[in-house]
């Protein structure tokens, strides 16, 4: 009989959310990505968020009791289930906690759950299968080359903008109502870039990879338009393209191609990267189609379980 012990809190301590990021970095060397996204690794500082739950396990070790795994449950959608998200230490698994962790959020969430298995490993596979988890979405990581060369920028050309459509970068202070209105309204039927708010973009500015020069405004006038914001991994030397969007009013005039171009020449010729990526739901068959006359290729997929009810 295991002598885990699982505690849930609104808000962990400073402490505590030290030790969850740094179990979260040791199991990310080990898997190849973060078992817990950025939402969720921002949500461990700046205090209690309404909707979201942590869940800390606990192990007796050589100094007291030991963080052997986190879990964490959103439950802000107002109609989709409960999104969580689980990570064991590498040096803990094999001893049923993600399924103690799993079942725990269930019985939080009513059995009402969606779970993200990052990479889709096999072991999360079996941990979704364990817990009675179907797979009902897939999100892919795609990639390309680049570069200042021949190969690297092939398929980026100068773009060229609908009439009327000027670009500038973001203005921190100045641009953030704005910005929000339109990716509201660009992914209103997306479950977790539709919602963002303001405290969450003050979150990602205050991270150091925020960096306005490659934050691309589109406007007609002086209407936001469309926008695109990339992100550089700097450790991997990988650049994203973190997020495009575009107005409704706007879609359909290759605005957000030409964003999307204008993003990859920054990271390719502004920031030198030899790479870029970007995630895109397995399903959006017109987005991939658009990313793959780009040059993108697949290169992984993250995979969401849900309850059946």
């Amino acid at each position: 009989m295991s002598d885990r012990r699982i505690e849930t809190r609104a808000e962990p301590t400073d402490e505590q959310g030290r030790a969850v990021l740094a179990l979260i970095g040791e199991a990310a060397a080990e898997d190849g990505q973060p078992a817990v996204s950025e939402q969720g690794r921002l949500r461990l500082r700046g205090g209690a968020r309404p909707g979201v739950q942590h869940l800390l396990l606990w192990v007796p070790g050589e100094a007291g009791e030991e963080l052997a795994g986190y879990g964490q449950i959103d439950a802000t959608d107002p109609v989709e289930a409960p999104a969580g998200e689980l990570v064991v230490h590498p040096r803990h698994r094999l001893h049923g906690h993600g399924r103690a962790l799993g079942q725990e959020m269930l019985g939080a969430t009513g059995k009402r759950l969606r779970v993200w298995a990052h990479g889709g490993h096999p072991a999360a596979r079996h941990l979704a299968v364990q817990l009675g988890l179907k797979l009902f979405r897939e999100l892919r990581q795609m990639r390309r080359p680049l570069g200042p060369d021949t190969e690297g920028l092939e398929g980026l050309a100068e773009p060229v903008l609908p009439e009327g459509v000027t670009v500038r970068t973001f203005v921190p202070g100045r641009d953030e109502e704005a910005w929000l209105a339109v990716n509201a309204a660009a992914f209103a039927h997306h479950p977790e870039q539709g919602s963002l708010t303001l405290q969450d973009l003050r979150d990602r500015q205050a991270e150091p990879w925020f960096d306005p020069a490659g934050f691309f405004l589109a406007f007609r006038g002086e209407e936001l338009v469309g926008f695109h914001w990339t992100k550089v991994h700097a450790a991997e030397r990988l650049g994203e393209v973190y997020v495009v969007g575009v107005a409704p009013g706007a879609q359909g005039g290759g605005l957000g191609r030409a964003l999307t171009t204008i993003g990859l020449r920054h990271l390719a010729l502004d920031r030198h990267l030899p790479t870029a990526m970007l995630y895109v739901d397995a399903d959006n068959g017109p987005a991939v189609a658009v990313y793959e006359r780009l040059g993108f290729h697949t290169h992984e997929l993250d995979l969401m379980y849900r309850t059946e009810s």
